[in-house]
C-alpha cells in the first residue's frame, strides 16, 4: 500500500489488518516508519519517485492500493508494468474533484454515476487520464479498480486521522470568528464517512471485477450548510461568512478553492451498492460536524 501513513491509506490499511491480512506500506520517513509499524504495518521506506522499488514490491505482493497521490503518473505505470498478467488486483484512488466544475460557490444541478461521461476541466484532466490508464490495465491481465472518494470526513483509523476539507474550514472558522464558504455557499459536494470509505475499498478487494470503476458517496450538502453547522458547533450562531474568490484562492491556494471548497462535486454511488452490495452506515456529515468526533475535538 502507498499512502500507509495518510489519512486514506492508513484507514484502509487498519481495515485490512482487522480483516487478517497482512500490510506492507511505503512511507517517507523514519518518523512516520515507526508510527505505522506501532499499527501493525511493516513499513518501507521510499516515494512515489522510486519506480524500481514501487514495482519490485508490487511485484511481490498479493495485491496493490495506491492511496497516495492521484496524479503521480510515473508511479502508477511502474506498478501496472509489474503488475501485467498476474491477474492481482490494483485498486487506485481519485477524487471526485474530477467532475469539479469550478462554480465559485454558485450550485450545480449536474450529477454524475458510473455511467455518466467525465469531460473534466484542464485542472483535473491529468488525474482523469491516470485513471482510465489504471482502467485500461484490465486488459494486461490487471485486476484494475479505481475507487473515486468525495468529501470523506470523520475520525481516521491511522496514523493521520484527520481529513482535508471540514478541519480546514473548522481552521479557518476559528480564525475568523465565524465559519466561511466560497461566495454564497450554495455549491454541493457529496460526502462519505471514512468507516464507509474502509468497507467499500475491502469489498472492493474482495470481489470489484477488473476495470471496474466505483464512486463512494452518502449524502450530500451545500458549502454554506456545512459552514453553518461548523458555526453552531463552535458556538459562533447561525451566521456564515461569504468568501470572495481572490481571498479563497489566497487562504486555500487556487486548486484547492477552485475545484474544492467553491465547486459542485456531486455523485450517486449507483455501482458500489448494487454490484458489491456496498450499504454506508455512516453518521452523516453535518451530525458529524456538531455532535461527533469534530465537537469532541474543539
Amino acid at each position: 500500500m502507498t499512502g500507509a501513513a495518510g489519512y486514506i491509506g492508513g484507514s484502509v490499511a487498519a481495515g485490512l489488518l482487522q480483516a487478517g491480512h497482512e500490510v506492507l506500506g511505503l512511507v517517507r520517513s523514519a518518523e512516520r516508519a515507526a508510527r505505522v509499524r506501532e499499527l501493525g504495518i511493516e513499513p518501507v521506506l521510499g516515494t512515489l519517485a522510486d519506480t524500481g522499488l514501487l514495482a519490485r514490491l508490487a511485484g511481490e505482493a498479493d495485491a496493490v492500493i495506491n492511496a497516495a497521490s492521484s496524479e503521480e503518473r510515473g508511479a502508477v505505470e511502474a506498478m501496472l508494468d509489474s503488475l501485467a498478467g498476474s491477474g492481482k488486483a490494483f485498486l487506485h484512488t481519485s477524487g471526485s474533484s474530477i467532475v469539479g466544475d469550478m462554480a465559485g460557490g454558485e450550485p450545480g444541478d449536474k450529477v454524475y454515476d458510473e455511467e455518466t461521461p467525465i469531460e473534466p476541466l484542464p485542472g483535473r484532466a491529468g488525474r482523469v487520464a491516470i485513471d482510465r490508464l489504471v482502467l485500461a490495465s484490465a486488459k494486461s491481465g490487471v485486476r484494475a479498480v479505481v475507487l473515486c472518494p468525495t468529501m470523506i470526513y470523520g475520525p481516521g483509523r491511522g496514523a493521520h486521522r484527520e481529513s482535508i476539507q471540514v478541519p480546514r474550514l473548522i481552521e479557518l472558522a476559528r480564525k475568523c470568528g465565524v465559519a466561511c464558504h466560497v461566495g454564497r455557499g450554495e455549491n454541493i459536494w457529496s460526502n462519505v464517512h471514512i468507516d464507509d470509505v474502509v468497507s467499500l475499498y475491502l469489498l472492493a478487494l474482495a470481489k470489484a471485477p477488473a476495470g471496474a470503476f466505483y464512486f463512494a458517496e452518502n449524502g450530500e450538502n451545500s458549502y454554506r450548510e456545512i459552514a453553518g453547522a461548523i458555526s453552531r458547533m463552535l458556538g459562533f450562531g447561525e451566521g456564515t461568512r461569504a468568501m470572495p474568490i481572490a481571498e479563497s484562492i489566497a487562504e486555500f491556494g487556487e486548486g484547492a478553492a477552485q475545484f474544492s471548497m467553491g465547486s459542485n462535486s456531486r455523485v450517486r454511488a449507483v455501482r458500489a451498492r448494487q454490484e458489491l452490495g456496498w450499504e454506508p452506515a455512516g453518521r452523516p456529515l453535518l451530525e458529524e460536524i456538531e455532535h461527533g468526533c469534530y465537537a469532541r475535538r474543539s
